[in-house]
């Protein structure tokens, strides 16, 4: 038949649905012309007819008719080129499977009730070489800062989806806290519920476990910590350091600490997302931090305290 294509399936696809495939590929054709063309054979895998259930194999070979209306198109041209620029700013690593970037404070994950630019609006910019689109495997706060890791194709956005909700990447966040805790360093463990609009620390909540190590302070009424997540609770650095008596500069909306900011400090949430672990997806010490904002910086220079460069 004139115009027949044939395509190797790619390693990054292997033991992808043949529906998934398609809709990945060819978004426009529809799951009922879909299976047409599969009862028709029209679309073969390796030679043989095939079901729209069936996993493919890196590989394996996919007999195609003429499908160019149906092709993925890079919607790239629809951003403006300061978006484009923009987003691509924050790239802090690239290679052919992980994008991780630094985001500011102030643009949210993904789109919400009248929020029409987020990062996930501007993923586009960032398929470079890729047919795809990268893919959100976490999130972070629309207000903190620092590391975001995307993965650029199916394989890796499972990879790094369990990688996440297992807990084997070691996350380091800083944080500009109002007060100093009791202790130089500690563990806490203190179950969150959702109450209301707020996270809150309850007998009936959920497991959430942070641990922190103090790195400076500035007399008693400020420090600035490291804090790690062992669970992955919504605002759970927030709502634990609040807890324990030293909530974070700018969390004005979520835990009302205005009263606390001197003249001359930014508005901003002062909760950085900073170091993050990779080393367990690629199977070799690998760590990327991220530059801290220059609010963060300039505060913590107002306030006399120091922050050292820690070793990975």
């Amino acid at each position: 038949m004139s115009g027949v294509t044939f395509v190797k399936v790619k390693p990054e696809d292997d033991g992808i649905r043949l529906n998934r495939w398609f809709l990945k590929e060819y978004p426009s054709l529809s799951l009922g012309r879909l299976q047409k063309l599969l009862r028709t054979k029209q679309i073969k895998v390796d030679g043989k007819k095939a079901e729209a259930s069936l996993r493919l194999a890196a590989g394996q070979e996919i007999r195609l008719p003429p499908l160019d209306n149906e092709k993925v198109v890079k919607n790239e041209k629809l951003l403006s080129k300061t978006d484009v620029d923009f987003v691509q700013s924050l790239v802090l690593f690239k290679d052919e499977n992980i994008i991780v970037l630094n985001k500011p404070s102030g643009l949210a994950v993904q789109g919400g009730t009248n929020m029409t630019r987020h990062l996930d609006g501007m993923l586009d910019a960032l398929m470079y070489d890729a047919n795809e689109r990268p893919k959100l495997v976490h999130r972070i706060d629309k207000d903190t800062s620092g590391i975001l890791v995307l993965a650029r194709n199916r394989k890796y956005a499972e990879v790094l989806t369990k990688a996440f909700r297992e807990h084997d990447l070691q996350k380091i966040y800083l944080a500009l806290c109002v007060g100093t805790p009791s202790q130089k360093d500690g563990e806490i463990k203190a179950p969150l519920e959702k109450i209301g609009e707020k996270m809150q620390v309850t007998a009936d909540g959920k497991k959430a476990i942070t641990t922190f190590e103090v790195l400076d302070v500035s007399g008693e009424k400020f420090c600035l910590i490291a804090a790690e997540p062992l669970t992955g609770r919504t605002h759970q650095i927030r709502a634990h350091l609040e807890y324990i008596g030293c909530p974070i500069l700018g969390d004005d909306k979520y835990f009302g600490v205005k009263r606390y900011r001197p003249q001359g400090l930014s508005t901003k949430l002062h909760l950085h997302a900073y170091q993050i672990d990779l080393s367990s997806v690629y199977h070799k010490k690998f760590v990327v931090k991220a530059p801290m904002p220059d609010y963060f910086k300039e505060d913590i220079a107002f306030l006399g305290l120091n922050f050292k460069e820690q070793k990975s």
